[in-house]
């Protein structure tokens, strides 16, 4: 299966009057974007907003983020969201790269929603902070989880995605600054001299712990809790066909535009022919029942047995309950003789002393982290907020508290509240220190 993402590097955004890019500048007629919109009557208010880099500008409480894309042979960026189950991951994409598209609440945050400064000190605390992002403030009729503690969020989500498949349609007929290609071929098709290197798969879990629809991860459109582990192609991820879910806070949550820039994958399929073998994904799920957990490593560790793996790459959403079919996997592979390392952030309290994560197993002795998401953060006051910054207090949110904003605009917070700011997929600005 053969993938050419087509790259057009954004290094300015405008409002206009046409929606086109040319010369790298992406030119918003922000009339026709917000038609798009409020397509979907639940949104009762909107309105957008351009940020930059090294703006003064907080946002919160932020949805998700998506990149804007176009898929030029095929029918949808997110296939099974809108249009029909149109295989991805093959032919051409195009894609507008170091911008994206973030959907905020205007009034109402909640538990998974997250925060992002586009300046200042903690501007690298989420990638978002060095893009240019046409940020989508929204409310919406949904009164029924106004003041849940955890909400679906699904107008906010999919104006998200409408709003980056209308930005994406600018780039159909036009030439690419530069193209990535992503070529995998068919496991029983790859010639001796890549038969012999080692052979490595990557599970992929993603956070499936509600019952009722709309919290999880979605795989062409359909709820991951409602899935065993299996395989999917590389290029699928790549390709749109996993959308992040609404449920665990906000730095370890993985946003859509993650999975559509998945880190991992993309640094396999670049080491496949010369370092490894790379084998493909494992998309898995992180359940909540002991029972549920089982069946999925047992499920994990034979797709990877009978795929002949020599090792494995493993990462996976959330901490807390998560972290318990994260490490039973580790053991489960150690055991098999499939060497295999863990990608995954911990939680290790205020003072960074406690226990990383829930359950540990002395098998998983190849742990790399990506972040203490109870690290607390003393942010000053930003003279512009697009969203509601009381919200992080009020609603709940991941890393905030009663109390935790302050009159003058500035607030303590845990680490986790940043979107996408553990990145367990491996796109995070931070790094470990020696000591």
């Amino acid at each position: 299966m053969r993938l050419e993402i087509g790259n057009f590097h954004v290094k300015d955004m405008v409002f206009g009057d046409a929606t086109a890019f040319s010369n790298g500048v992406l030119t918003i007629n922000k009339k026709e974007a917000l038609d798009v919109v409020f397509e979907d009557a639940h949104i009762t208010e909107a309105e957008l907003h351009i940020v930059k880099p090294g703006d003064m500008v907080r946002i919160t409480p932020v949805k998700d983020a998506f990149e804007p894309r176009c898929k030029v042979t095929g029918n949808s960026i997110f296939p099974g969201f809108f249009d029909s189950f149109e295989p991805v991951g093959q032919g051409r994409t195009h894609a507008l790269k170091e911008c994206s598209v973030l959907s905020v609440g205007k009034h109402w945050g909640c538990f998974q929603d997250g925060l992002i400064d586009m300046g200042g000190e903690f501007q690298n605390h989420t990638i978002f902070g060095s893009m240019t992002n046409l940020v989508l403030v929204a409310e919406t009729d949904e009164e029924f989880e106004k003041r849940a503690f955890q909400k679906r969020n699904i107008a906010h989500r999919k104006a998200g995605m409408r709003l980056a498949k209308y930005l994406g349609e600018c780039l159909r007929h036009l030439e690419p600054e530069d193209i990535e290609v992503y070529d995998l071929p068919p496991l029983g098709k790859r010639g001796s001299d890549v038969e012999s290197l080692p052979r490595v798969a990557y599970i992929m879990k993603v956070l499936a712990q509600w019952e009722d629809r709309g919290y999880n991860a979605e795989y062409y459109g359909w709820d991951t809790k409602r899935i065993l582990p299996m395989y999917v192609h590389p290029n699928e991820i790549l390709d749109g066909a996993i959308a992040g879910g609404s449920f665990t806070p906000a730095s370890n949550n993985m946003s859509t535009y993650s999975f559509q820039n998945n880190s991992i994958v993309k640094k396999l399929m670049k080491e496949h022919g010369k370092e490894i073998n790379f084998l493909g994904v494992i998309l898995s799920n992180e359940t909540v029942e002991l029972s549920e957990k089982k069946l999925c490593v047992l499920t994990d560790s034979r797709l990877a047995q009978a795929l002949g793996a020599d090792g494995v790459i493993i990462s996976r959403e959330g901490y807390g309950n998560a972290d318990v079919g994260f490490m039973l996997t580790i053991a489960e592979l150690e055991k098999m003789g499939i060497k295999t390392v863990g990608a995954v952030n911990e939680c290790t309290g205020r003072d960074g002393a406690s226990q990383p994560m829930v359950l540990m197993r002395k098998e998983a002795d190849a742990l790399v982290s990506t972040g203490n998401v109870s690290e607390i953060l003393e942010l000053p006051s930003m003279p512009v907020v697009l969203g509601d910054l009381e919200s992080i207090a009020r609603d709940g949110c991941g890393g905030g508290w009663e109390g935790c904003v302050r009159e003058d605009g500035s607030l303590t917070i845990e680490a986790q509240a940043f979107l996408d700011g553990d990145a367990q997929t491996g796109d995070s600005i931070k790094r470990c220190a020696e000591f």
